[in-house]
Protein backbone atom coordinates (compact mmCIF):
# COMPACT_ATOMS: atom_id res chain seq x y z
CA UNK A 1 0.00 0.00 0.00
CA UNK A 2 1.01 3.08 -1.33
CA UNK A 3 -0.51 5.36 -0.18
CA UNK A 4 -1.13 7.29 3.34
CA UNK A 5 -4.02 5.36 5.50
CA UNK A 6 -6.57 7.95 7.18
CA UNK A 7 -9.75 5.67 7.62
CA UNK A 8 -10.42 1.98 7.52
CA UNK A 9 -14.06 1.02 5.91
CA UNK A 10 -15.03 -2.29 7.12
CA UNK A 11 -17.87 -4.72 5.57
CA UNK A 12 -20.02 -6.09 8.00
CA UNK A 13 -21.15 -9.85 7.06
CA UNK A 14 -18.20 -12.35 7.04
CA UNK A 15 -16.02 -9.78 7.84
CA UNK A 16 -17.55 -8.00 11.76
CA UNK A 17 -19.55 -11.01 12.52
CA UNK A 18 -19.50 -14.67 11.14
CA UNK A 19 -22.84 -14.36 9.69
CA UNK A 20 -22.37 -15.82 6.27
CA UNK A 21 -23.04 -19.38 7.22
CA UNK A 22 -26.39 -17.88 9.16
CA UNK A 23 -27.10 -16.44 5.40
CA UNK A 24 -27.03 -19.21 3.63
CA UNK A 25 -29.55 -21.11 6.33
CA UNK A 26 -31.98 -18.26 6.31
CA UNK A 27 -31.84 -17.76 2.66
CA UNK A 28 -32.07 -21.23 2.62
CA UNK A 29 -35.02 -21.38 4.50
CA UNK A 30 -37.06 -18.35 3.60
CA UNK A 31 -36.86 -19.58 -0.18
CA UNK A 32 -37.98 -23.15 1.38
CA UNK A 33 -41.05 -21.64 2.77
CA UNK A 34 -42.24 -20.48 -0.25
CA UNK A 35 -41.40 -23.39 -2.15
CA UNK A 36 -38.12 -22.36 -4.37
CA UNK A 37 -35.22 -25.11 -4.26
CA UNK A 38 -32.45 -22.35 -3.59
CA UNK A 39 -29.38 -24.19 -2.81
CA UNK A 40 -26.14 -23.41 -0.16
CA UNK A 41 -23.87 -22.86 -3.72
CA UNK A 42 -26.39 -20.98 -5.22
CA UNK A 43 -26.58 -18.67 -2.29
CA UNK A 44 -22.73 -18.33 -1.75
CA UNK A 45 -22.55 -17.88 -5.52
CA UNK A 46 -24.72 -13.79 -4.84
CA UNK A 47 -23.01 -13.39 -1.73
CA UNK A 48 -21.82 -9.60 -1.38
CA UNK A 49 -25.12 -8.58 -3.18
CA UNK A 50 -28.41 -7.21 -1.41
CA UNK A 51 -30.79 -9.00 -0.65
CA UNK A 52 -33.45 -7.38 -3.06
CA UNK A 53 -31.23 -8.69 -5.99
CA UNK A 54 -30.91 -11.69 -4.49
CA UNK A 55 -34.16 -12.28 -4.35
CA UNK A 56 -35.36 -10.93 -7.35
CA UNK A 57 -32.71 -13.07 -9.23
CA UNK A 58 -34.47 -16.08 -7.52
CA UNK A 59 -37.50 -15.27 -8.33
CA UNK A 60 -37.46 -14.63 -11.88
CA UNK A 61 -35.23 -17.77 -12.27
CA UNK A 62 -37.93 -19.77 -10.86
CA UNK A 63 -40.88 -17.86 -12.25
CA UNK A 64 -42.35 -17.07 -8.91
CA UNK A 65 -45.75 -15.01 -9.57
CA UNK A 66 -47.53 -16.13 -5.93
CA UNK A 67 -45.58 -14.42 -3.58
CA UNK A 68 -44.19 -11.26 -3.93
CA UNK A 69 -40.17 -10.41 -3.95
CA UNK A 70 -40.89 -8.16 -0.43
CA UNK A 71 -42.76 -10.98 1.30
CA UNK A 72 -39.63 -13.57 0.52
CA UNK A 73 -36.89 -11.15 1.42
CA UNK A 74 -38.92 -10.42 4.89
CA UNK A 75 -39.36 -13.66 5.64
CA UNK A 76 -35.61 -14.29 5.05
CA UNK A 77 -34.28 -11.37 7.04
CA UNK A 78 -36.34 -12.11 9.92
CA UNK A 79 -34.89 -15.72 9.98
CA UNK A 80 -31.75 -14.06 9.39
CA UNK A 81 -32.16 -11.52 12.85
CA UNK A 82 -33.58 -14.25 14.67
CA UNK A 83 -30.16 -16.43 14.09
CA UNK A 84 -28.11 -13.49 14.57
CA UNK A 85 -29.83 -12.92 18.05
CA UNK A 86 -29.01 -15.89 19.05
CA UNK A 87 -25.98 -16.95 17.71
CA UNK A 88 -24.13 -13.84 16.45
CA UNK A 89 -20.38 -13.77 16.86
CA UNK A 90 -17.79 -11.49 15.88
CA UNK A 91 -14.94 -12.37 13.73
CA UNK A 92 -12.15 -13.88 15.89
CA UNK A 93 -9.85 -10.96 16.14
CA UNK A 94 -12.01 -8.08 15.01
CA UNK A 95 -12.76 -6.50 18.43
CA UNK A 96 -8.73 -6.07 19.07
CA UNK A 97 -8.70 -4.78 15.35
CA UNK A 98 -11.37 -2.21 16.10
CA UNK A 99 -9.69 -1.11 19.29
CA UNK A 100 -6.10 -0.47 17.38
CA UNK A 101 -7.99 1.50 14.74
CA UNK A 102 -9.52 3.68 17.74
CA UNK A 103 -6.48 3.82 19.65
CA UNK A 104 -4.68 5.25 16.58
CA UNK A 105 -7.01 7.69 15.68
CA UNK A 106 -7.94 6.42 12.12
CA UNK A 107 -11.18 6.89 11.26
CA UNK A 108 -13.95 3.90 11.08
CA UNK A 109 -16.49 3.82 8.44
CA UNK A 110 -18.94 0.69 7.80
CA UNK A 111 -19.92 0.40 4.24
CA UNK A 112 -22.47 -2.92 4.32
CA UNK A 113 -25.05 -4.43 1.73
CA UNK A 114 -27.25 -5.36 4.14
CA UNK A 115 -30.39 -3.25 5.09
CA UNK A 116 -29.99 -0.64 8.16
CA UNK A 117 -32.09 -2.77 10.14
CA UNK A 118 -29.80 -5.70 10.08
CA UNK A 119 -26.91 -3.58 10.02
CA UNK A 120 -28.54 -2.45 13.53
CA UNK A 121 -28.90 -5.81 14.58
CA UNK A 122 -25.36 -7.02 14.01
CA UNK A 123 -23.91 -3.71 15.96
CA UNK A 124 -26.08 -4.10 19.30
CA UNK A 125 -25.66 -7.70 18.96
CA UNK A 126 -21.28 -7.03 18.88
CA UNK A 127 -21.70 -3.74 20.89
CA UNK A 128 -19.81 -2.33 18.06
CA UNK A 129 -22.21 0.61 17.33
CA UNK A 130 -19.71 3.22 19.29
CA UNK A 131 -16.40 1.98 16.88
CA UNK A 132 -17.62 3.84 13.86
CA UNK A 133 -17.49 7.27 12.74
CA UNK A 134 -19.89 6.45 9.44
CA UNK A 135 -22.48 3.77 9.03
CA UNK A 136 -23.97 3.06 5.43
CA UNK A 137 -25.90 0.35 4.11
CA UNK A 138 -26.96 0.09 1.00
CA UNK A 139 -30.29 -0.29 1.52
CA UNK A 140 -31.53 2.96 0.64
CA UNK A 141 -29.02 3.66 -2.31
CA UNK A 142 -28.91 3.68 -6.00
CA UNK A 143 -26.27 1.02 -6.66
CA UNK A 144 -25.54 -2.19 -4.09
CA UNK A 145 -21.65 -3.84 -4.58
CA UNK A 146 -19.93 -4.52 -6.57
CA UNK A 147 -20.95 -0.56 -7.56
CA UNK A 148 -18.46 1.75 -5.55
CA UNK A 149 -21.78 4.08 -4.50
CA UNK A 150 -21.47 2.69 -1.11
CA UNK A 151 -17.63 2.77 -0.06
CA UNK A 152 -17.56 6.40 -1.68
CA UNK A 153 -20.72 7.59 0.29
CA UNK A 154 -19.21 6.07 3.46
CA UNK A 155 -15.86 7.98 2.67
CA UNK A 156 -17.33 10.93 1.99
CA UNK A 157 -19.19 10.90 5.43
CA UNK A 158 -16.53 10.48 7.02
CA UNK A 159 -14.17 13.42 5.12
CA UNK A 160 -11.30 11.17 3.93
CA UNK A 161 -10.37 11.09 0.33
CA UNK A 162 -10.89 7.58 -1.22
CA UNK A 163 -7.34 6.83 -1.90
CA UNK A 164 -6.57 7.42 1.96
CA UNK A 165 -8.85 4.57 2.67
CA UNK A 166 -8.23 1.03 2.96
CA UNK A 167 -11.40 -1.56 3.11
CA UNK A 168 -11.53 -4.50 4.85
CA UNK A 169 -13.20 -7.28 2.50
CA UNK A 170 -14.03 -11.19 2.18
CA UNK A 171 -16.11 -11.43 -0.93
CA UNK A 172 -15.41 -11.12 -4.61
CA UNK A 173 -18.50 -8.43 -5.22
CA UNK A 174 -16.99 -6.37 -2.06
CA UNK A 175 -13.37 -6.63 -3.47
CA UNK A 176 -14.43 -5.07 -7.15
CA UNK A 177 -16.81 -2.43 -5.36
CA UNK A 178 -14.04 -1.38 -3.20
CA UNK A 179 -11.21 -1.10 -5.45
CA UNK A 180 -13.94 0.52 -8.16
CA UNK A 181 -13.85 3.39 -5.68
CA UNK A 182 -10.30 3.66 -6.37
CA UNK A 183 -9.37 2.50 -2.19
CA UNK A 184 -6.78 0.54 -0.88
CA UNK A 185 -7.94 -3.17 -0.18
CA UNK A 186 -7.26 -6.41 2.31
CA UNK A 187 -9.11 -9.91 1.82
CA UNK A 188 -9.98 -12.19 4.53
CA UNK A 189 -11.35 -14.46 1.94
CA UNK A 190 -14.46 -16.23 3.11
CA UNK A 191 -13.61 -19.96 3.43
CA UNK A 192 -16.71 -20.70 1.11
CA UNK A 193 -15.20 -19.22 -1.94
CA UNK A 194 -14.16 -21.80 -4.33
CA UNK A 195 -11.80 -19.26 -6.72
CA UNK A 196 -9.86 -17.27 -4.29
CA UNK A 197 -7.80 -15.94 -7.28
CA UNK A 198 -10.14 -13.76 -8.44
CA UNK A 199 -9.11 -11.66 -5.43
CA UNK A 200 -6.08 -10.73 -7.65
CA UNK A 201 -7.20 -6.83 -7.53
CA UNK A 202 -6.42 -6.88 -3.98
CA UNK A 203 -3.30 -5.06 -2.01
CA UNK A 204 -3.80 -7.89 0.32
CA UNK A 205 -4.84 -11.20 0.86
CA UNK A 206 -4.95 -12.51 4.60
CA UNK A 207 -5.91 -15.34 6.16
CA UNK A 208 -7.09 -13.94 9.17
CA UNK A 209 -7.97 -10.53 11.47
CA UNK A 210 -4.83 -11.33 13.51
CA UNK A 211 -2.83 -11.08 10.57
CA UNK A 212 -4.29 -7.82 9.51
CA UNK A 213 -4.14 -6.41 12.92
CA UNK A 214 0.22 -7.26 12.72
CA UNK A 215 0.09 -5.65 9.14
CA UNK A 216 -1.98 -2.48 10.28
CA UNK A 217 0.56 -2.37 13.32
CA UNK A 218 4.01 -2.17 10.73
CA UNK A 219 1.80 0.72 8.52
CA UNK A 220 0.36 2.79 10.93
CA UNK A 221 2.70 4.26 13.30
Amino acid sequence: MQALIKAVIFDMDGVLIDSEPLWERAMVKGFRQFAMPVSDEDCRSTMGRRINEVVDLWVKHHKVTKFTSAEIELAIIDNLIEMIETEGKAIEGIPALLKFCKDAKLKIGLATSSSERLMNTVLKKLQFANYFDAKISAEHLKYGKPHPEVFLVCAEKIAVEPSECIVIEDSVNGAISAKAAQMQLIVVPDPGIKHPEKFVIADHVLPNMHEVLTLFKSLVK
